[in-house]
């Protein structure tokens, strides 16, 4: 602990914690994280409203639609199902929901992280596991202090759940009063979604490198297998090139043994 003496008139002195909590650079810290949660909701509800249409163009209706939002709550794990419905109907039901729960495996890792700022408590825990996403665990972790971690997270998850279901049942309107949505391309615009969410992921070459691999092996056995199983036999693109370390460097192991991700 660092402290300081100060001398008064009298000639006391008096020690003053250097260490204790600034409240006012605290709650600056906690609008931050609020301000933050809230852009990052905003900006990831307007996704919500291509969700809800392709969503109906993949054959659900409004409200099998809301229902996946509300239950399943994972952008991504979403899009993939719709993907493979669009293309199979229900026959690739297990197929999509397989797809669906490969990419949600994400959510279960950043639990990990997140465990720590949500605290204890089993109700607390079971709240937090509903909305612990990519951006209430990006935003949280970003955030200097305990305290603005969590008020991070919960703003961010909350403001994504409740923007997300109330555009996807907008989309989902918007798309039944389109009605035949493959007159629009809809039907195709499930994986051009999926697609523009990967994108900004590509950022190394191993990643690239695998994202190629993958999608090469997909188009192959797409012809042979129903639709929804060549995406998960192309998954195992990634887990054998991460096993050994394919198309990647020798920092790459370290940082994944140490938890960090290297730099690019």
């Amino acid at each position: 602990m660092t402290t300081a003496s100060a001398s008064h008139p009298d000639g006391s002195d008096s020690v003053t914690d250097l260490t204790a909590p600034d409240p006012l650079h605290e709650t600056r810290q906690q609008r931050l994280a609020i301000r933050e949660g809230l852009a990052v909701g905003l900006a990831t509800a307007a996704y919500g409203v291509s969700f809800g249409a392709l969503s109906v163009a993949a054959g659900l209706d409004i409200w099998q639609t809301s229902f996946i939002s509300i239950v399943m709550f994972s952008g991504g794990s979403q899009f993939a199902l719709i993907g493979v419905l669009a293309a199979g109907g229900v026959a690739a039901g297990a197929p999509a929901i397989a797809s669906a729960a490969l990419l949600g495996v994400r959510n279960g890792i950043y639990g990990m992280r997140t465990a720590p700022i949500v605290g204890r408590g089993l109700g607390k825990r079971l709240a937090a596991g509903w909305i612990t996403i990519d951006e209430s665990t990006a935003v949280a972790l970003a955030q200097p202090t305990p305290r603005s971690r969590r008020t991070g997270f919960w703003v961010t998850g909350l403001a994504v759940f409740i923007g997300w279901n109330i555009t996807t049942l907008v989309g989902a309107l918007i798309g039944d009063a389109l009605g035949d949505t493959r007159a629009y391309g809809l039907d195709a615009a499930a994986a051009a979604a999926f697609v523009g969410l990967l994108w900004p992921r590509l950022k190394r070459m191993q990643t690239v490198a695998v994202a190629v691999a993958a999608a090469v092996v997909a188009a192959t056995l797409t012809p042979v297998l129903m639709p929804g199983l060549p995406v998960l036999v192309a998954a195992l693109v990634a887990v054998v090139a991460g096993a050994f370390n394919w198309w990647g460097t020798p920092n790459d192991v370290g940082a994944a043994s140490a938890g960090k991700e290297p730099c690019s």
